[in-house]
């Protein structure tokens, strides 16, 4: 990310959301946010580092062991703010030159305010400090509860020691909120700047798929076409799959989370790809499938094809007002005729989605929130009752058919995983696929499959 993006993302959409977030929570409140820690991976090693959903989203800061501090309070001791909303105060890792030979360059305080339009910014070593003389007089604290074991220990001891002095005049705030309340809300509906950078990695993550449709063949390993995959990520920039991607060849398929990606593809087989980058924070998240050999046979033409109709039905429902359940409803629908017409289910429509049998060849949800984690936040449901979809929120449709080598039903059918996944944003006049760039009509994936790419 250049620093000319950085920048304008801080002066407008990081500084919007911590603006909406201080609006939101009662008035004389102060909320932390940590960012997060880097992960031994062995001994001496970490994992890549990628930062905590919620402190990137509301400040955009990249770095680890970090803390934002926002306050809603009418004066803050010390502090000149830049809005009057509230205060946003940064604390993160001092500039330290032995440290960064090692392990990289750091910010600092000093160009992170400028940079993030914090208010101030601080050492971290200073965190316990300034932070228990931010704290007081507050009367409402806002943190993930529970979520992270340093910030509940953090909270309850600056707490305490607020109650420990009273002759100092202290004033420990006495209410505690989870903030994931409010900010799930907020991330729920994407604003422009969002919506861009999802269709973003919409397109690498198409372009990665039509890679590995062009570079299958029989002989190879899953893990090849993963490879292919990610190198279409990287060339990119997007460093980072936005989950492990799954590459499942033949009946690995009908393992929903199949992530071994180690065995040979055959000519006989589908193979089933669910795969998509993470852009500057956000995720892709597409699944497609298709013939090893390049061509469907008559059998897996027509499954293929009850999949595909389920999730253009289910894809002409998204629009506002409309429900889960109700797309749910359309998709299983059609797999369920569909099933009993190929003689798979035996019985009448009604009363095979009445026992609901198509839930041993289908037996996952319709869909999920998609956005800064892939299975992203947000409440599905309201008072109970099934919550319309609203213009900005991004979904995923993502019916499929899943038939093992241990099911009663012809040979013919065995082995088979089939599941179609796009990303699907709610628009005031209805839908729009972000993930359209990935064929999935069998003619035009045979197509694109004739042209081959990679050298076998």
């Amino acid at each position: 990310m250049s620093a000319n993006l950085m920048d304008a993302m801080a002066l407008t959409e990081f500084s919007r959301r911590r603006e909406k977030l201080l609006q939101a929570m009662q008035a004389n409140s102060i909320c932390l946010i940590p960012a997060a820690h880097l992960v031994s991976r062995s001994r001496d090693t970490d994992y890549p580092f990628r930062q905590d959903s919620y402190f990137h989203y509301l400040s955009g800061f990249p770095e680890p062991q970090a803390w934002l501090v926002l306050s809603n309070q009418v004066h803050v001791t010390g502090v000149k703010r830049k809005n009057s909303t509230g205060l946003s105060i940064l604390f993160c890792l001092d500039k330290d030159e032995q440290a960064e030979i090692w392990h990289g360059r750091r910010i600092g305080p000093r160009q992170a305010q400028r940079q993030f339009a914090m208010d101030r910014a601080f050492p971290l070593d200073e965190l316990d400090e300034e932070l228990l003389h931010l704290v007081d007089g507050h009367d409402h604290v806002y943190y993930a509860q529970g979520c992270h074991a340093e910030a509940d220990e953090l909270v309850l001891g600056i707490l305490q020691a607020l109650r420990d002095a009273p002759k100092q005049s202290h004033h420990a705030p006495a209410s505690l909120h989870d903030v994931r309340v409010i900010l799930d809300e907020m991330r729920l509906f994407k604003s422009p700047f969002e919506v861009n950078l999802m269709r973003h990695a919409a397109l690498i993550s198409a372009e990665a798929h039509c890679r590995a449709m062009r570079c299958v063949a029989p002989g190879k390993n899953e893990y090849q076409l993963e490879a292919e995959l990610h190198y279409v990520f990287a060339k990119h920039g997007a460093k980072s799959p936005a989950y492990c991607s799954i590459v499942a060849g033949g009946k690995n398929a009908c393992i929903l989370h199949y992530t071994n990606n180690d065995q040979v593809l055959n000519a006989e087989d589908l193979l089933l790809i669910d795969a998509g980058c993470e852009w500057q924070g956000y995720a892709a998240d597409i699944t497609r499938t298709f013939p090893v050999s390049g061509r469907f046979s008559e059998a897996q033409q027509l499954l293929y094809q009850i999949v595909l109709d389920a999730q253009l039905a289910a894809i002409a429902l998204v629009k506002p007002g409309a429900t889960f359940k109700q797309i749910g409803d359309a998709a299983t629908k059609v797999l369920t005729q569909g099933l009993i017409k190929l003689g798979i289910l035996t019985g009448s429509l009604q009363a095979n989605l009445d026992n609901q049998s198509y839930r041993a060849f289908f037996m996952h949800g319709i869909g999920h929130w998609l956005g800064l984690d892939v299975h992203d936040v947000g409440r599905y449901k309201e008072a109970d009752n099934d919550r319309p979809l609203q213009a900005g929120m991004v979904l995923t449709i993502e019916p499929g058919l899943y038939i093992d080598e241990n099911t009663r039903v012809a040979a013919k059918w065995w082995k088979t995983g089939i599941r179609i996944e796009d990303n699907i944003l709610v628009t005031e006049a209805g839908h729009e696929v972000l993930t359209i760039a990935v064929p999935k009509d069998i003619d035009e994936i045979h197509a694109l499959m004739a042209d081959v790419m990679c050298s076998n």
